[in-house]
């Protein structure tokens, strides 16, 4: 949402360490990132190296390379990581991927100049979010049944507890007169949490899957505490 629509003095945050990491090398240092990306390859062998690379032991432009080539050869770009925090994905099937993006590298380096980046949990990100402010959360979504072991983003799993806690927060924000959205899944417990707020389900289009046949639309619930304008 924010590279569709980027605002000066925008905060984002993630648990994801890693991650935050990278938008800072793309924000400072773009063209660092461009270069280390062209050592690398698309083959198997190269993969399987790069993917078992400690990244404390990599300057923070190796970690961006690194994360951006995973990322863009791993197994429908899914970013996963084991219990340990070692990013466990298997390699994808491409026909020629972009390995060095760098016309989106230096957009989003131009988007992200006047943005505030950190590595923190949801509600230390907002607290001191004040009236008008708007407030986007994208967290790792309640399972809509059946095997879901998406909530391994991070090290630390986000749990029933971490769903209860988020919409604890929404709805305290949304008290001090902030406009809050958030997407997840079309479940019970998520219509449960948010009962009272604006709720809009849509269609959304997903690719990861192993099996073909169950990729496609899936339903999303995107949660509003301010009337949509298409009300």
């Amino acid at each position: 949402m924010f590279f569709a629509m980027p605002q000066p003095e925008s905060y984002l945050s993630d648990a994801n360490d890693e991650l935050m990491r990278c938008y800072r090398v793309v924000r400072d240092d773009p063209e660092a990132l461009i270069d280390d990306l062209g050592n690398h390859v698309y083959s198997r062998a190269h993969y399987n190296d790069v993917r078992a690379l400690d990244p404390v032991r990599l300057t923070d432009i190796e970690r961006a390379s690194r994360l951006v080539f995973l990322n863009r050869t791993c197994f429908n770009g899914l970013w996963r990581v084991n219990r340990r925090g070692q990013f466990n994905t298997p390699m994808g099937r491409y026909t020629n991927p972009t390995l060095v993006p760098a016309a989106e590298i230096r957009a989003a380096s131009r988007a992200l100049q006047d943005c505030h980046l950190a590595t923190a949990d949801f509600q230390s990100a907002v607290a001191d979010c004040q009236s008008e402010d708007l407030v986007y959360f994208d967290p790792p979504y309640v399972p809509a049944g059946g095997y879901a072991d998406f909530d391994r983003y991070h090290a630390e799993c986000f749990s029933l507890s971490d769903h209860e806690r988020l919409a604890t927060v929404a709805a305290s924000l949304a008290e001090r007169g902030c406009h809050v959205l958030l997407s997840n899944s079309d479940t019970p417990l998520v219509r449960r949490l948010y009962a009272g707020w604006h709720i809009t389900p849509i269609a959304m289009p997903r690719s990861i899957n192993c099996l073909g046949s169950r990729r496609g639309s899936v339903a999303e619930l995107l949660i509003s505490s301010v009337t949509p304008a298409d009300e």
